[in-house]
């Protein structure tokens, strides 16, 4: 990371305060004076621009909101048996059970003894928004199975950062090819699959929603994810009262 883009991101930071008189929702209350002030100092400033610039100005709002919550969003290794890790698995599969015209068998959701890989989730706030495990399936070989972002956390890139989190995690193991399945109406998936060097093989589970199969050979821990990802290890582990997190969202399943 550069100094210069630290230093842009500062400047921007108290530019954007300085304009719009930004404060904390600690000093601003529902119909507070400060907030009403604050109101009326945005609404002149967006008086002084054309309807066009404020169209730019609010895509632009929405977009550092967008990348700020991706750089906000924090991936942990946790226990297969963990309550968030199950919690994740049960949304995924309440989710796929409304999307495939044959719904899907909860039951067929890998269980905890069976994880012999890493199991990793995306948490957001506090909250769980994304998941995805491996299992080993012979020796160097693995298979990526219920990569799943919730709805809410869709756009983020969140899909594609648990997928090289995973590549990464596996080859840091020994996994040279990793390999996995999806259904062909989770089109979103399959362009992330194919854009992430993914090759389309022959079928080789029978686990009856995988009616697609794709391969990846992992050269070495710093080549998974193609670059995107971090070094092996980089992901952190929930303490043991994570497995205690209630109820909590890229655009990936499988």
């Amino acid at each position: 990371m550069e100094v210069e883009q630290i230093e842009r991101v500062h400047d921007f930071n108290s530019y954007y305060h300085q304009r719009l008189d930004v404060l904390t929702d600690r000093y601003l209350g529902q119909g507070s004076p400060s907030a009403e002030r604050s109101r009326a100092g945005i609404a002149a400033l967006l008086g002084e621009l054309t309807a066009g610039q404020r169209d730019r100005l609010i895509r632009a709002q929405d977009e550092i909101r967008r990348v700020l919550r991706a750089a906000a969003v924090v991936v942990e290794a946790v226990p297969p048996a963990s309550v968030i890790a199950r919690e994740c698995l049960a949304r995924y599969a309440a989710e796929l059970d409304q999307t495939f015209p044959e719904g899907f068998e909860e039951a067929t959701l890998t269980r905890p003894e069976d994880v012999t890989g890493t199991q990793l989730v995306a948490v957001e706030d506090g909250h769980p928004v994304g998941c995805g495990l491996w299992i080993r399936l012979g020796p160097g070989v693995a298979e990526i199975r219920h990569l799943w972002v919730a709805a809410e956390a869709r756009g983020l890139g969140l899909g594609r950062k648990l997928l090289s989190r995973l590549e990464v995690d596996a080859a840091a193991h020994g996994i040279t090819t990793v390999r996995l399945g999806t259904h062909p109406l989770l089109t979103e998936a399959l362009a992330l699959y194919r854009s992430s060097g993914y090759d389309d093989i022959g079928g080789y589970s029978d686990i009856p929603y995988n009616q697609l199969a794709f391969e990846k050979v992992l050269l070495n821990p710093y080549a998974a994810g193609s670059g995107t990802g971090r070094a092996a290890g980089s992901h952190r582990s929930l303490s043991a009262s994570a497995s205690h997190h209630g109820a909590a969202a890229s655009g990936s399943r499988r």
